[in-house]
């Protein structure tokens, strides 16, 4: 089963460019906010109208501009699950679940439905409970039982737990993806979280001022970003422009360095980006003296920041587990030439 978007919508001083398809499975948009995420789950739902392109759920057209289809929502059995939910303030648990039931007619079949999704979703104790009497997890599986006992053949998730707090939002971070592997469609995710991100998703799309552009495995895409955005998105901290110097040598002017790399440089290079773990005094490639800049306490973690020599600006990040910080500050620090990563856009 599949999911295929290529769409473009002029927003206001915004330009949507969607291109992507998944497969079965969770996959993520990836992005800061206002950045064309929500807009595109909107778009393949039916909430919005694209201006070009076509949505093809499972080999059926769900939107063609140039063949003027643009199925209502009703029609696509596409499932959206809201950030705030959007349960019926005046339904009981199991009234909104039967909403979810509405078109399948044999009133035997309806009931038969709803008593096997509350015993999935564990809501049997609160099936008489109103929304304002469960709690934000409670809510979140009822959210998500309405919707999958209609069977949706696709299931798009619009920020599904920034209404959580903290601690909840990882316990039910793992009970829905643990859920949700025996979906058996495709699932897409937004998300601004690259923590929820790596946690939730198989493969990713970075979502950058209005263009997603093709799908990648999500260990792939934060091993190799490709570009700043992506870099910056996934959390990378030392980000700087740079130029091809050799096969495996690059400049890095406003740092003052070159580094050895172990990917082949390719033309175009626009930038490079290394992770703050990934730093060590140990590493003897790509070793240059630093000077201390500074430094952040984490719960679990120390941030020291430092510039190299002849630098100027914004200093770089080193992180460590708070036992494994060095008693004096080091001369150098090294690099392995496989935790550079080249970005090209």
């Amino acid at each position: 089963m599949s999911l295929d978007v290529q769409i473009e919508k002029e927003l206001d001083g915004f330009h949507l460019s969607a291109r992507f398809t998944v497969q079965d499975g969770i996959s993520g948009l990836l992005g800061a906010s206002g950045s064309g995420k929500s807009m595109t789950l909107k778009c393949i739902a039916g909430f919005e109208t694209p201006d070009e392109g076509r949505i093809v759920l499972n080999g059926r057209t769900l939107f063609d501009a140039r063949q003027r289809v643009n199925l209502p929502p009703q029609r696509r059995r596409v499932g959206y699950l809201f950030q705030n939910y959007a349960l019926f303030p005046n339904m009981t648990v199991q009234g909104n679940i039967l909403c979810g039931l509405r078109r399948v007619p044999d009133p035997r079949e309806r009931s038969r439905r709803l008593r096997e999704t509350l015993r999935l979703f564990r809501l049997e104790d609160i099936a008489s409970r109103m929304p304002h009497e469960i709690s934000g997890g409670q809510a979140q599986r009822v959210a998500l039982a309405r919707i999958l006992a209609n069977r949706p053949e696709a299931l798009l998730l619009d920020e599904p737990f920034s209404a959580l707090d903290a601690h909840l939002r990882l316990n039910l971070q793992m009970e829905l993806r643990d859920r949700l592997r025996d979906y058996g469609g495709p699932v897409l995710m937004v998300t601004h979280s690259r923590d929820e991100a790596y946690r939730m998703c198989e493969a990713l799309a970075v979502a950058d001022r209005g263009t997603l552009n093709g799908i990648r495995d999500t260990g792939a895409l934060f091993a190799d970003p490709g570009s700043r955005t992506a870099a910056r998105i996934t959390g990378c901290k030392n980000i700087a422009r740079a130029w091809k110097l050799g096969e495996h040598e690059i400049n890095v002017p406003e740092w003052n360095v070159r580094f050895r790399t172990e990917r082949t440089v390719r033309d175009g290079l626009k930038g490079v980006a290394f992770r703050a773990h990934d730093l060590s005094p140990k590493e003897a490639r790509n070793a240059f003296p630093v000077r201390y800049a500074g430094e952040m306490e984490e719960p679990f973690e120390w941030i020291l920041l430092y510039r190299y020599a002849g630098q100027d600006g914004a200093p770089l990040w080193w992180r460590m587990a708070k036992e494994a910080r060095p008693a004096q500050f080091p001369d150098h620090l090294g690099i392995a030439p496989a935790k550079l990563m080249l970005l090209y856009q």
